[in-house]
């Protein structure tokens, strides 16, 4: 299937690793010219390599997402580098579990981290899109039900909520705005925080499909949600987890 992506630009967050990694490779060989965004340099610039290697076009953007002002400087740079940017990728994010007497600043480092920033860096990008009339807004975000309190759950949920409501007021310039929960992913995070015994229980016992995903699991359904072809899907929750959740519909 040609997703007709070869005109295209995007910009990727926390592409130096796992999901976001993934993403901006798959992209840029649909030849798509992706900005990639993260901390790491020295991975953006291999990761940068590969792709160029492969006949696409990666430009590493070092940022760190949590500065207060990485939205306009974000916005401003990869608007420099590609002229527009019909693609917006939210990756960055991480898991902040927090204690009943969590102080403030703990809450406001989750909620920065996954939500504010992923709005503020969209909503700076929204003004070219809406004048070409065209756009895809696509958030990598994470399960919205809480096992106990985490800041990045609630931050989810928002996300889910915020692109949602976005959705209903852009769809009408040609822009969609979808949301990608991932289950259990293969990353430096999940090798982290797992051990192989547990992965291993839990392939087998809580996920239909018997094992943890790759990122190119997800990586593959942003290129089709950032392509032509989905125009009529937005609004949407769409989770990519081999069946781990139960939801009810």
């Amino acid at each position: 299937m040609d997703l007709d992506l070869k005109s295209r630009t995007a910009v990727v967050s926390g592409a130096s690793t796992g999901i976001g990694r993934a993403i901006a490779r798959m992209l840029a060989l649909e030849g798509v010219r992706v900005v990639g965004v993260a901390r790491r340099r020295e991975l953006l610039d291999t990761l940068a390599q590969e792709v160029k290697a492969a006949g696409g076009v990666m430009i590493p953007l070092t940022q760190d997402i949590m500065q207060e002002d990485a939205a306009q400087k974000i916005a401003a740079t990869a608007i420099a580098e590609l002229g527009h940017v019909d693609i917006l990728v939210n990756n960055a994010g991480g898991s902040r579990p927090l204690p009943i007497d969590a102080p403030d600043s703990a809450w406001d480092e989750a909620i920065s981290l996954n939500f504010t920033r992923y709005r503020q860096v969209t909503h700076a990008l929204l003004p070219q899109m809406i004048e070409r009339k065209w756009g895809r807004i696509i958030n990598i975000t994470g399960k919205s039900e809480p096992e106990g309190i985490n800041g990045a759950f609630c931050a989810k949920a928002a996300m889910h909520s915020w692109a949602k409501g976005l959705s209903r007021e852009v769809g009408k310039h040609g822009i969609t705005v979808n949301s990608i929960p991932p289950g259990r992913i293969l990353s430096e995070q999940i090798l982290r925080n797992y051990t192989p015994e547990y992965r291993q229980w839990q392939s087998e016992h809580e996920i239909p499909v018997g094992e943890y995903g790759k990122p190119e699991d997800i990586a593959t359904l942003v290129c089709y949600l950032a392509s032509p072809l989905a125009r009529y899907i937005t609004g949407t929750v769409i989770p990519v987890d081999g069946g781990l959740r139960r939801y009810q519909f």
